[in-house]
């Protein structure tokens, strides 16, 4: 298939800038697959269309603020986006101004007292550069320095209401460029439905990074690869969600990461969702074969995304087409701050 099939129109006043006023206060958009029904609902109503009992899988890792402006050896202020730690303590990064920033090229990051020096000493063959520091950086770095990875789209400076609400309530495991958005909408209270209804809560981690949010830039999507992003599920929780396969209890995904981790860890074999450490590129495309995930909650997707024809491939392309032309004619707001849909 085509990127352009999964292209579409979005007024530029639908994308959210901001979050809801009250956190968990977004619409909810509700598509059933076998009847095809498209209802409009509030997220304060997730847990009256969830089945009872069943098992909701969450996300629970957390932002770093990895964005980091850095002066340069010629003068220039130089944006960076720590993606991930090396095991030699260097890390992957992406750049602006990418042409210019070459291997050998030193940064400094930070004043005195707070002052880091780094240098570019790769340059990878997917755009990013790794970065060596002259002296190991801790999570203090990316507090004092960073700012919150708010996407593109958005189009304003971070602020200090971003460090709590790009953010879900349950992160835990630091090492995200990028939220797992669905789960932004949870409240405690709608945390306390969902288990008061019958239903056990499980978390996973897939720390966001490229291979979630970069734009497809192939024409074919056989020619797309993804990058490689770390999941770790753990025993108890795999466990959990291996009962609750055998048992038939359905399994709702939080958010497409959330999806990848649980298909990722699908061992063919045993039929089972395995524990432990792991990293994953799977793209999720039309004619996948679904093992583990019966229902999903997520956002509504920019055009030509992967995340776009994940959801298409789950719910049907026509269906969704369907849906996320009822959201703009509704004025739904879009993307990491937008409103919510559940796919049952």
């Amino acid at each position: 298939m085509k990127i352009k099939e999964f292209s579409f129109d979005l007024p530029p006043e639908l994308i959210a800038q901001t979050p809801a006023d009250k956190r968990g206060s977004d619409r909810l958009m509700v598509v059933e697959r076998t009847t095809g029904t498209v209802v409009n609902s509030e997220m304060s109503a997730f847990v009256d269309y969830l089945p009872s009992g069943c098992l909701l899988v969450v996300n629970n890792s957390k932002v770093r603020k990895a964005r980091l402006y850095a002066c340069s050896e010629t003068g220039g202020t130089v944006e960076f986006l720590f993606l991930e730690e090396n095991l030699d303590r260097s890390w992957q990064a992406m750049v602006t101004k990418a042409k210019r920033q070459h291997v050998g090229k030193h940064y400094t990051f930070g004043s005195d007292p707070f002052l880091f020096h780094a240098q570019i000493i790769s340059e990878n063959d997917d755009g990013t550069r790794t970065v060596q520091f002259d002296e190991a950086i801790t999570e203090d770095f990316f507090q004092k320095l960073g700012h919150v990875p708010l996407p593109p789209y958005i189009k304003r400076d971070d602020d200090f209401h971003d460090e709590k609400r790009y953010q879900t309530i349950y992160a835990k495991n630091e090492g995200s460029v990028a939220a797992p958005t669905a789960g932004l909408h949870f409240t405690d209270e709608i945390m306390a439905k969902v288990e008061a209804k019958g239903c056990t809560v499980v978390p996973i981690t897939l720390h966001v990074g490229p291979g979630t949010f970069l734009p497809v830039r192939t024409e074919d999507l056989d020619d797309h690869h993804m990058h490689f992003e770390r999941f770790e599920i753990s025993s108890e929780s795999a466990h959990v969600i291996n009962e609750a396969k055998r048992a038939g209890i359905p399994i709702v995904a939080t958010g497409t990461t959330s999806v990848r981790t649980l298909e990722s860890a699908f061992d063919e074999k045993t039929g089972m969702v395995l524990s432990g450490l792991n990293r994953t590129n799977l793209f999720i495309k039309p004619g996948y074969k679904w093992r583990v995930v019966d229902h999903l909650l997520t956002n509504f997707h920019t055009p030509e995304s992967t995340l776009l024809v994940l959801v298409s491939t789950f719910a049907g392309k026509t269906l969704i087409d369907r849906a996320y032309q009822q959201a703009i004619d509704e004025r739904y707001h879009f993307f990491s701050y937008g409103d919510a849909m559940l796919i049952l």
